[in-house]
């Protein structure tokens, strides 16, 4: 079987590091390089602590890129209240010393559209979009040639995260959101919807901590910091991992379930500003423009983390 080819593009965030470690130990996914923006914590960290997990997995030859440093019309909002100060908090973490690419991401992720065949390749954002929108304003000829994007973001039934109506991705840059999803790529959302159902319980942390790996160490360290928010918040039993979702459906489609629906995002209104309007009933006569995952099969999800995990 031929590995599927993928760029991901993030923000990390402790639960950006599980998805980033989980792409890097399956062979059946070839990441050709992964994208920093600036989201969860500013540019400087994100593009930093991205080359900290590569060489964490022990794939310090990954390339990685430094992108968009700021949304296209709003200022920045960031969340170290969730990941810390740095952004993964939680373990002492090392100084990375392989290096940046030069090329900036955008161009990047242009320049690997059009030399990649079409359809080939499949966008990966875990954090806002402002590096794929850009691409895709820069380089209109490059949307068509895009195999797919698996995304995290977005909230219907579980509303919002960062306020009442919008979740942090897409609030954090709606306008990039808004051509993303206007695009007309084949789309895949994993919202807070289905997020939401795989929760680090304690026996889930402490499978990752039994691994005996530093892996496995700092992945337990990072979800004992990570939990702390959500369990507050929320009362539950445990934390998200959101982004990992994205590379576990590439892997394990079959854990997913979800509906293709239209999905529009709010971009003028204050009030709810970065809401998804995801049309699940199917009221608007709108066409469908995602698959909208709305449930998982979360042991099965955490059996395949855990143990693509512990092969690093």
């Amino acid at each position: 079987m031929t590995a599927r080819k993928i760029i991901i593009d993030t923000d990390p965030g402790q639960d950006d590091a599980f998805a980033i470690l989980l792409a890097l130990a399956s062979p059946e996914l070839t990441v050709l390089g992964i994208c920093a923006v600036a989201g969860n914590v500013p540019l400087p960290l994100t593009e930093k602590n991205t080359r900290i997990i590569c060489e964490l997995a022990g794939k310090p030859q990954t390339r990685v890129f430094s992108g968009c440093d700021r949304p296209l019309k709003r200022p920045l909002v960031t969340a170290e209240h969730v990941h810390g100060k740095t952004g993964l908090d939680g373990p002492a973490l090392p100084e990375p010393t392989m290096p940046l690419e030069s090329q900036h991401a955008v161009d990047f992720i242009i320049d690997t559209l059009r030399r990649e065949p079409a359809h080939s390749v499949t966008l990966c954002p875990l954090g806002p979009l402002t590096n794929i929108a850009a691409a895709f304003l820069k380089a209109p000829d490059v949307v068509g040639r895009v195999q797919q994007i698996v995304l995290m973001g977005g909230a219907y039934f579980e509303v919002g995260n960062i306020t009442p109506a919008a979740e942090f991705n897409i609030y954090v840059d709606p306008d990039a959101a808004d051509v993303v999803f206007k695009s007309g790529v084949n789309l895949v959302v994993m919202p807070l919807d289905v997020t939401h159902k795989v929760l680090t319980t304690r026996k889930r942390v402490e499978a990752f901590r039994a691994m005996g790996t530093e892996v496995g160490r700092m992945a337990a360290e990072w979800a004992d910091f990570f939990e702390r928010f959500d369990m507050e918040k929320y009362g539950s039993e445990g934390a998200p991992l959101h982004d990992p979702t994205v590379i576990a459906y590439l892997l394990k489609p079959e854990l997913f379930k979800g509906r293709h629906i239209n999905v529009e995002i709010e971009t003028t209104s204050e009030l709810t500003m970065g809401m998804t309007v995801a049309d699940w009933w199917g009221v608007t006569g709108r066409p469908a423009n995602a698959l909208f995952v709305g449930s998982v099969d979360a042991d099965g999800f955490f059996a395949l983390l855990t143990e693509r995990l512990a092969r690093l």
